[in-house]
């Protein structure tokens, strides 16, 4: 079995099946996610790279009971890697702060409202149609308070693309870290994203410690995120991406099962 993640908030889902439109390095795609796999339906250029994460890479010797048996109950993993930088960046900042509900709702707006139409889906606005976007626009989008950090990175990305491209995954992360607005939560989750390398997620926050708790209630996590991130990569071990987007994964699958539950 393979279990596709629609974390992004990209994903439309309440399309039928779930579709996303994404923007690579040489073109746009329209993808769509029926049953647990990921098509391309239309685009051009090269495609998204679609990453897989397999719960057999883990050392079950280091993982709780529970939580190893949780995670193996997802089979394969699929993740849509967003290629575009601006993509990943410009969704973390919608993403920080605010409630994954919110953000997906509030993403949604953004796109249908300035992005570029593919199919029944839109593009994430560009930078420069970030930095077209004046402060009454913002405030119709209930967007406000996302203004400065978005005009902001759309400010810095524009003028420093080319190196950011070129800087490895932990040195991009403090580079993004200069710009106004921008915070290690942000930084972390636009390159874990842009990268599909999770062990660059703040894997502390609060989605993985629930989601780890929800997984495995019968073991005592730390409460605090310094002590939970230490016990955190002591189980990931070199495979700490791994065991991060599983667990992510697991919280996918599992508040999609109860919402779909909720409508049968």
């Amino acid at each position: 079995m393979t279990w596709t993640m629609l974390d992004h908030p990209a994903w439309d889902l309440a399309s039928a099946p779930p579709a996303r439109a994404a923007r690579t390095s040489s073109g746009t795609w329209l993808l769509t996610a029926p049953e647990y796999t990921v098509t391309l339906v239309a685009g051009g250029g090269s495609p998204p790279t679609v990453d897989v994460y397999e719960a057999s890479r883990l050392d079950d010797s280091l993982l709780p009971p529970g939580l190893a048996q949780a995670l193996r109950s997802l089979g394969h993993v699929q993740r849509v890697r967003t290629a575009d930088l601006w993509e990943a960046l410009a969704t973390a900042i919608v993403r920080t702060v605010i409630q994954a509900k919110q953000a997906r709702r509030m993403h949604r707006a953004f796109r249908d409202a300035v992005g570029q139409p593919v199919g029944a889906q839109a593009l994430t606005p560009t930078a420069k149609q970030v930095l077209a976007l004046d402060e009454e626009e913002f405030t119709a989008l209930g967007m406000a308070f996302k203004r400065a950090p978005l005009q902001a990175a759309a400010h810095a990305y524009l003028t420093h693309q080319a190196r950011w491209a070129q800087l490895p995954p932990d040195v991009l992360i403090k580079e993004l870290q200069t710009v106004p607005g921008i915070g290690p939560w942000t930084a972390g989750a636009a390159v874990a994203d842009h990268t599909g390398n999770f062990a660059f997620y703040p894997y502390a926050d609060l989605a993985v410690r629930t989601w780890a708790k929800q997984a495995d209630p019968a073991t005592t996590w730390p409460a605090d995120e310094r002590s939970f991130a230490a016990t955190w990569r002591l189980l990931g071990g070199p495979h700490l991406s791994v065991l991060t987007v599983l667990t992510l994964a697991w919280g996918d699958h599992h508040a999609r099962s109860d919402q779909g539950s909720k409508h049968r």
